[in-house]
């Protein structure tokens, strides 16, 4: 599926085209800097935590002394154009702002959503013993790091779990949650604070759950854990590293919050254009 890469300044958006790549590889080819990925929703007019995902770009470069080709309000408008491109699809978008210049490029790609086998069944995951360097910052540096640890994702693996001395931090791609009884576990600390992940925290109070801020380890015992992200939801898993969780299918917790989550987006999602 091609992908359309646009670099962007205040006097024109500069279209590249590529054919047989992905993101990830696209990104690689980029100059280094700070990104976030997202999907639209609602026919191309709305994103979920779109604020949250677009200061993943504008705060770390204020810290920097860096100024963006373009500033927040620009952006959404020109984002709501280009997503146009896909309709009637949705689209995948990934914002990248190079550290270098300040220069944003975004690429665009049709939304595909997961076969719905993936989640009413559950997938496989792998750990890898692996951290980011700074976990705050969504840096594309992690990207070109741990090109060896995303190999490990084929056809029967969807995800690489990154642990530190066998606890299970998040995904290479999305953040990690397991559960015993009706307590909600997932790390605090040494993560990437996902958009997606603060919406499940809040609905999961609603729903009368416990949050434990704990990283567990690979061989703990669990009831159900699954992974989020902004562009895949609430994804169960059934098995680490061949290692059956809780009764390797998907569990009563995983369905509830996949269910409210979905309430969540469909009621509180931001329009790209305020």
């Amino acid at each position: 599926m091609n992908i359309n890469v646009y670099q962007l300044s205040k006097s024109q958006n500069i279209l590249v085209k590529t054919k047989g790549k992905t993101f990830d590889e696209i990104t690689r080819e980029l100059p280094q800097g700070f990104y976030t990925t997202f999907s639209t929703l609602a026919q191309a007019t709305k994103v979920l935590g779109l604020h949250m995902h677009l200061q993943r770009l504008y705060i770390p470069a204020k810290e920097q002394e860096l100024v963006p080709s373009i500033g927040e309000s620009t952006l959404r408008r020109v984002i709501s154009k280009l997503v146009e491109s896909s309709l009637p699809k949705e689209s995948r978008v990934r914002l990248v702002l190079a550290k270098s210049s300040g220069v944003i490029y975004v690429l665009i790609q049709p939304f595909e959503a997961l076969a719905s086998q993936i989640f009413d069944e559950g997938v496989k995951v792998v750990t890898a013993e692996l951290t980011r360097r700074a976990p705050r910052v969504k840096d594309t540096g992690f990207i070109g790091a741990s090109i060896e640890q995303r190999k490990l994702i084929h056809r029967d693996i969807f995800e690489v779990l990154l642990t530190k001395k066998g606890n299970i931090l998040e995904g290479m791609t999305s953040n990690f949650y397991a559960t015993k009884g009706n307590v909600l576990i997932t790390a605090q600390r040494g993560i990437l604070l996902g958009v997606t992940r603060r919406v499940i925290l809040r609905v999961a109070r609603g729903q009368g759950m416990l949050i434990k801020y704990h990283a567990p380890n690979i061989y703990e015992k669990l009831d159900e854990a699954f992974l989020t992200s902004s562009s895949r939801g609430v994804v169960p898993i059934i098995s680490i590293d061949n290692h059956i969780v809780g009764k390797g299918s998907v569990g009563k917790w995983t369905k509830i919050l996949s269910k409210a989550y979905k309430n969540y987006v469909d009621e509180k999602s931001e329009r790209l254009i305020e």
